[in-house]
């Protein structure tokens, strides 16, 4: 992973694991003591004689913006890992993620070796309007080169101001001449949900990895109601990846669940001479068999859901440790459209554990990602369209308080973010090899897909058609497709894999070229549901759905499970 891809996603975790946010647009009363006071006061006689001294003496020329907004980026981060400074475009950013929504046109995008190409396009927006496919690659934006640019600069550059033109210029494969797009910006759906399908006769599953957002709870009722119709009667719910959001949100995604005046999370804190505990009101929770799915990128708002559930012994918890950020931002507007985010409290589940993991060594990169810049580039295995997957803590959480005990005395640990209680590992991504089948299935699909490989035209795709399940006969990934990914292989040395390599690692290439091939003909939901139909975090918790029901029934019968 490089290190413009990891500070991106220092920025994402950070921008949005603001639950319990209060935007406040004034300047604050200092509160501090007699002897707080006088530091402060000392702090900016300093400050300013600083600022003279580099008005009146520095050689070059100044930027003042940039040298007060690192001065107070600077002074947050002695303070945790959550407390942040945002300039105009990121407090900008911010808002139109907890919106739900944010004005572009509509694309998924990544950087690959050579550029920044188009992953898959958003149904019903702007870009699935101008004829944008999966693997059109972008040159220019509005005359820029874009060649050079990273995911971020390229998303940046492409979003703006509703109903303003973008002009991009774009190499498709099978075309001679770049293809020049003029599209209008339009406002671009950002979901908490996913997608939701029914992954087995009766079993539903919901994917809410799009963040906690003012609409989350909703589109969680919706996606339930909808799924009942089709005959649900079990739900596996996956929080994996889901970086946090609001906490009302998480509120009323974990009341959907749970029993009328249970706790749901406590807050405690400086504003807080005693916890404020948050409950559930809802009069009618669901009451069917819930497995909930977790990893090491689930963070805040979806921790508080996930304790909730394990604490009152609601459903089971399937997956990784999740990431531990158990702190409360408030979120101030500062003048001129700049604003920070400031901790002040910590999150702790019904029953009492804190969810916060330990920051206190280490630097705060570690803290986030790993980062072993002399190893290739990880790639994920599906980016979480349209914004970058989410961070992994590093290194794993580990609970660090006491024992608490739950309901049914089930006993759990706090301090380490939220232990699953049936750990399973995620198909393994991250080794250098399947790093090269990664970028080598994304150039050869994008080449399958142009109708540019001899002897499967057949896989030739003129546009994508949204809302289509994809049958096993779709597109098969058939040996004749298997011979000509080899003979790409052996035309493009760059990749660096051997056929010694490409057979042992022959099923997690069907694999990848399967959702990319799914991907380009019915778009991103489709390729996802090809990736689950193989997870074994989903498959372990489908198998765990009966004892999720057990467990359940005994701590209402009020049972000791200890």
């Amino acid at each position: 992973m490089n290190r413009a891809f990891g500070l991106l996603i220092i920025f994402v975790i950070v921008a949005s694991t603001l639950i319990g946010g209060a935007w406040g647009s004034k300047l604050l009363p200092l509160r501090a003591s007699d002897r707080s006071a006088d530091i402060i006061q000392r702090i900016e006689d300093d400050y300013r004689e600083a600022l003279a001294i580099i008005a009146n003496s520095y050689a070059g020329e100044i930027d003042y913006e940039k040298l007060n907004q690192t001065s107070i980026q600077g002074m947050l981060l002695t303070l945790d890992p959550h407390s942040n400074f945002f300039t105009r475009a990121e407090f900008q950013r911010l808002r139109e993620d907890q919106e739900s929504r944010f004005y572009g046109i509509g694309i998924s995008i990544l950087r690959h070796r050579d550029g920044v190409y188009v992953q898959s396009v958003v149904p019903g927006t702007p870009a699935a309007r101008a004829g944008l496919r999966y693997g059109d690659r972008i040159l220019e934006v509005d005359g820029q080169d874009a060649r050079e640019w990273s995911t971020e600069q390229a998303s940046r550059k492409i979003r703006g101001e509703r109903g303003e033109p973008v002009t991009l210029k774009i190499e498709r494969a099978g075309e001679q001449a770049p293809l020049y797009l003029t599209i209008v910006r339009d406002a671009v759906p950002l979901p908490s949900i996913r997608l939701a399908f029914m992954a087995r006769s009766g079993i539903g599953y919901i994917g809410l990895t799009g963040g906690f957002t003012h609409t989350s709870a909703d589109e969680l009722r919706r996606a339930i109601a909808d799924l009942k119709r089709q005959g649900m009667r079990q739900l596996v719910l996956d929080l994996r990846n889901n970086p946090g959001g609001l906490l009302e949100q998480a509120i009323g995604v974990a009341g959907q669940f749970l029993d009328y005046g249970q706790v749901i999370v406590s807050v405690r804190g400086r504003e807080y001479p005693e916890p404020k505990i948050y409950r559930n009101y809802e009069r009618d929770p669901e009451q069917m068999p819930l497995v909930v799915l977790i990893n090491r990128g689930s963070a805040s708002a979806s921790e508080i859901v996930a304790g909730a559930i394990q604490d009152h012994g609601r459903g089971l918890i399937v997956g990784e440790t999740s990431f531990g950020k158990g702190l409360v931002q408030r979120v101030f507007q500062l003048p001129f459209g700049t604003g920070l985010t400031l901790t002040t409290a910590q999150y702790y589940t019904p029953y009492g554990r804190l969810i916060q993991r330990r920051y206190a060594s280490g630097s705060f990169y570690d803290y986030y990602t790993r980062h072993n810049f002399n190893a290739e580039p990880r790639q994920p295995m599906r980016p979480n369209s349209p914004t970058i997957a989410a961070p992994e803590a590093t290194p794993t959480p580990s609970p660090t308080g006491p024992a608490i005990r739950t309901a049914g005395g089930r006993v759990f640990y706090g301090g380490g973010g939220i232990t699953p209680d049936i750990e399973v590992k995620p198909i393994e991504v991250s080794t250098p090899v399947r790093g090269r089948i990664f970028e080598a299935a994304f150039y050869f699909t994008r080449q399958l897909v142009a109708g540019q490989i001899p002897g499967l035209e057949s896989y030739r795709i003129e546009r994508v058609q949204f809302d289509h399940v994809p049958r096993p006969t779709d597109y098969p990934v058939t040996e004749k497709v298997l011979d000509a990914f080899r003979d790409f292989l052996r035309r493009s040395p760059e990749f660096r894999l051997a056929p010694t390599q490409v057979d042992a690692e022959l099923e997690f290439i069907k694999l990848r070229l399967r959702d990319e091939i799914i991907t380009a003909a019915y778009g991103s939901e489709a390729g996802t549901r090809v990736l689950l139909e193989s997870d074994p975090q989903l498959l372990r918790a489908i198998e765990a759905l009966p004892e999720a029901k057990k467990l359940a029934e005994a701590i209402r019968r009020g049972e000791s499970l200890s």
